[in-house]
């Protein structure tokens, strides 16, 4: 028997009212150096690490908080069809759907927003990972059509946050449609004039990389971002070839031209400001009159040419 567990605790809790439990999740590693960050300083650097700067997950809902002015607005989303193949692996997916929705307070892996980027009008579509992965179903292709609506109804441009495993494979052959879905989609925002920006964030590959997040007008991805269609061991056992370092990273795809900007997250808010500043509002240049521009030079006469031997 142990005499201070079972005799001299209990009786010093009995003293002070006993203690309170501690929450399990007040401190969070670092998976890059392993560095224990509370939770408030995590939420205050945006989910950036204080200690290395590695770019952790982020939530939709805080993507969409760091980069819309206050007063933005959520958009209600048309309901998809759940369960549409009846399907069932070890548990339904009409479970695995219902738990993910109760426990993310979602209906699907996107998020809708609009409001102002620094007082510039912008829809936002932003993809939470931790809904089933991120994956892209018949309720985020409904979630696209509808965003890219919106941004032509409002005359915005349309941000894309990615963050994503591909396409839904519970749903099948309805998971691979909304590809063309999305492809339409963005179709639609660039035939009416406006700028579409995809943000690629850790990770975005399979179904969600083939189709939207390759076209939009400005590629951005977040550092050490993974981004790719296939994983680097099913790449390495079709091409049987060594992967050079970094493959399918943010640093990686920007130097081989596939990414026109890598932006760290803290600076992400000002450079989408200003990028939907020079794409909506470009600079013209003011033309002098012509009677103002100055005289050019008279053109020399050409030289006599030289005699030539006879």
């Amino acid at each position: 028997m142990n005499w201070i567990s079972d005799w001299a605790l209990p009786k010093i809790k009995g003293i002070f009212g006993g203690t309170r439990e501690v929450p399990d999740n007040l401190w969070h590693k670092c998976s890059a150096c392993e560095q224990m960050i509370f939770h408030r300083d995590l939420e205050r650097n945006l989910h950036v690490c204080t200690n290395c700067g590695h770019h952790m997950r982020l939530s939709a809902q805080g993507r969409i908080k760091a980069t819309l002015d206050e007063g933005w607005s959520r958009i209600e989303l048309p309901k998809a069809p759940a369960d549409p193949l009846r399907f069932r692996d070890q548990r339904r997916y009409a479970d695995r759907l219902k738990e993910a929705q109760a426990k993310m307070a979602m209906d699907d892996a996107v998020i809708v927003a609009q409001g102002s980027i620094e007082g510039r009008k912008a829809v936002v579509a932003a993809f939470e990972f931790a809904f089933m992965g991120g994956s892209m179903g018949a309720g985020v292709g409904e979630a696209l059509v509808t965003a890219a609506r919106l941004a032509v109804l409002q005359d915005a441009p349309l941000i894309v946050f990615t963050a994503s495993g591909g396409a839904r494979m519970q749903e099948g052959t309805v998971s691979l449609m909304q590809m063309p879905r999305t492809v339409i989609a963005t179709r639609m925002v660039k035939e009416a004039g406006l700028p579409f920006i995809v943000v690629m964030c850790d990770p975005t590959t399979g179904g969600v990389t083939a189709s939207f997040a390759m076209l939009g007008d400005i590629h951005i991805a977040e550092p050490g971002a993974l981004i790719g269609f296939a994983g680097a061991r099913v790449i390495e056992q079709t091409v049987r070839e060594k992967l050079p370092e970094g493959f399918q990273r943010a640093e990686y795809l920007l130097e081989h031209g596939i990414l026109d900007m890598v932006v760290k997250r803290h600076e992400m808010r000002a450079t989408l400001a200003r990028v939907i500043s020079l794409l909506r509002e470009p600079v013209l240049m003011k033309l002098a009159p012509l009677g103002d521009l100055p005289a050019l030079p008279a053109p020399e006469a050409p030289a006599a040419e030289a005699a030539k031997p006879a």
